[in-house]
C-alpha cells in the first residue's frame, strides 16, 4: 500500500491510495456537553433526505447515548474488538504532542494498527478492517436511549450527591451526534471494488456515484462508523452527502451564500459549528487561526476527532463531555481529552468568543473577528483565574461580508413586577 500523512495520528500510515487532498476540506465541531438528546437534527435530516420506500431504517444523522446505545447496535465495540484481536501488542498513544496549531503531532504518535493496516495481517478478505452489521443491528437507532451504566448507581429512592459532582459523575451517559466524517481517508472509499465511492475536490465531501455502484455493501462493511447504507429497493448504497446544494450555495433557499446542512441548522441546542478548511497538499490544515474550526480543532484544541485510531482522518470532531470517566473518552476522543475538557471548564477570552459563533446563523462562516469589551467579573473556577469580558463576535461569510456580530454577555430582559406571573 502506498503511504500517506495522518496528522491525527502523528505519523505516515498506509491506504489503498497515493496522497490527495481537496483545496477544501467540510468540518464541523459538535459540543456534546450542550447536547439535549432532542432528535430534532435526526428528523432533519430523515424528513429531507431517507423518507422514501427501501430508506426506512436510514439515519444518514442519529444521536445515540453513550456507552450503550449506538446505530447500528455495537458498530464501535465489534470494531474495536477486531482492531485488539488483530493487533494484540497495540502500544496505543506514544510520545508527547507537540505544541504548537502547526504540530504533525497534535495528539503524539499512535503506535497501533490502523484499519487499514490491520486488514494485512488478519485473516480476513479485503483491504479495511470491517464488520458487515446483521439486520437485527439496524432495526433499533435509539436502543438505549438515556441508560447509564449499571456501575456505582445509587439504590431505588435514594439521591446519591457524589454521583453528581465533578469531573466525573459515578452514574452518567452521554449523547453522541453523528453523520459522515466525509474522512480524508475513506474506508468506504477504499473498499469499493467499483471506484463509485469519490472525494469532492473543491470540498472533500464523500459521495457515492449511484450509477457505478453495484450494491456489493463492501462500503457498509469498511466504514468504521457505519454512515454508508445499502438499499434493498434499488440495490446500491446510500449515504450523507453533507447537503452540498447548501454548503455550494445553490439550494433555492441559499440565494448564493453557503448555508450548513439540514442537520447543523436544525439544531435547537446550539451545539453545532459546521465551515470548511484550507487544506495543504498533505491533507493537514492550512494555518488559518481566524477560521472559528481551526482555532477550536488546531489552537485551542478543544475538539477531538471521533476515534482517530481507526486511521480515517475524520473531519467531524467533538468538545468531550465534562462528566464522563476519563478512560472512556480517550478510548472514544484520543489522548487530548483532558486537556480539551480543562479548557472547556475555563476557556479563555478568546474561546469563550468563539463558543458564541454556535447556531447563532444558517449560513456558513469562514472567518471572525473578536472586539474586545469590557471586564463584566471575575472569579476563580476549577482553582484557575476566570475573567468574563463583554467582547464583541463578528462572523464574516465565504466573500468576507459580515453576516452578524454577537455579545459574549448575553442581554437579560427583566419582566415588570405587574407581569411577573403572566403568560
Amino acid at each position: 500500500m502506498p503511504k500517506v500523512q495522518n496528522w491525527q495520528l502523528g505519523r505516515e500510515m498506509d491506504y489503498p491510495f497515493e496522497q490527495a487532498a481537496p483545496s477544501r476540506q467540510f468540518a464541523f465541531v459538535i459540543n456534546i456537553n450542550r447536547c439535549l438528546g432532542c432528535q430534532t437534527c435526526t428528523m432533519a435530516c430523515k424528513s429531507t433526505w431517507t423518507f422514501s420506500k427501501g430508506q426506512e431504517y436510514m439515519w444518514w444523522t442519529n444521536v445515540e447515548s453513550k456507552p450503550y446505545g449506538g446505530y447500528p447496535q455495537w458498530w464501535d465495540v465489534k470494531l474495536l474488538q477486531k482492531l485488539a484481536e488483530a493487533d494484540p501488542q497495540n502500544p496505543g498513544w506514544e510520545g508527547e504532542p507537540e505544541p504548537g496549531a502547526n504540530s504533525t503531532r497534535p495528539y503524539g504518535t499512535y503506535g497501533g494498527q490502523t484499519i487499514f493496516e490491520a486488514a494485512k495481517i488478519s485473516n480476513e478478505p479485503g483491504q479495511v478492517l470491517g464488520h458487515l452489521p446483521t439486520d437485527d443491528e439496524w432495526r433499533h437507532p435509539n436502543i438505549y436511549e438515556d441508560t447509564p451504566p449499571q456501575s456505582g448507581q445509587p439504590a431505588p429512592g435514594q439521591f446519591d450527591q457524589e454521583g453528581a459532582q465533578l469531573p466525573e459523575h459515578k452514574t452518567w451517559f452521554f449523547y453522541l451526534a453523528r453523520l459522515c466524517n466525509h474522512c480524508s481517508y475513506p474506508g468506504c472509499l477504499a473498499a469499493c471494488p467499483r471506484k463509485a465511492i469519490y472525494k469532492r475536490p473543491e470540498d472533500g465531501i464523500v459521495l457515492i456515484d449511484q450509477e457505478e455502484c453495484r450494491g456489493y455493501r463492501k462500503c457498509v462493511e469498511a466504514c468504521p462508523y457505519k454512515k454508508s447504507m445499502y438499499r434493498a429497493t434499488t440495490r446500491v448504497s446510500e449515504k450523507c452527502i453533507a447537503c452540498y446544494p447548501r454548503i455550494e450555495g445553490t439550494d433555492p433557499q441559499a440565494e448564493g451564500v453557503p448555508l450548513e446542512t439540514r442537520c447543523m441548522s436544525a439544531c435547537i441546542g446550539q451545539i453545532r459549528l459546521q465551515g470548511l478548511v484550507e487544506l495543504n497538499a498533505d491533507g493537514s490544515w492550512k494555518h488559518d487561526p481566524s477560521n472559528p474550526l481551526y482555532y477550536m480543532v488546531k489552537v485551542a484544541k478543544v475538539a477531538l476527532p471521533l476515534y482517530p485510531q481507526f486511521g480515517t482522518q475524520p473531519n467531524g470532531f467533538y468538545i468531550p463531555p465534562r462528566w464522563a470517566p476519563r478512560p472512556y473518552l480517550r478510548q472514544m476522543f484520543g489522548p487530548g481529552v483532558d486537556e480539551a475538557i480543562s479548557k472547556y471548564r475555563t476557556p479563555d477570552r478568546e474561546l469563550l468568543g468563539v463558543l458564541q459563533l454556535f447556531r447563532r446563523s444558517n449560513k456558513i462562516i469562514f472567518k471572525y473577528k473578536l472586539e474586545k469589551g469590557p471586564k463584566v467579573y471575575e472569579r476563580e473556577v476549577n482553582g484557575k483565574q476566570f475573567e468574563l469580558y463583554d467582547d464583541t463576535v463578528i462572523a464574516y461569510g465565504k466573500e468576507g461580508q459580515e453576516l452578524f456580530r454577537t455579545k459574549v454577555e448575553e442581554p437579560v430582559v427583566v419582566r415588570p413586577e405587574q407581569y411577573a406571573n403572566s403568560i
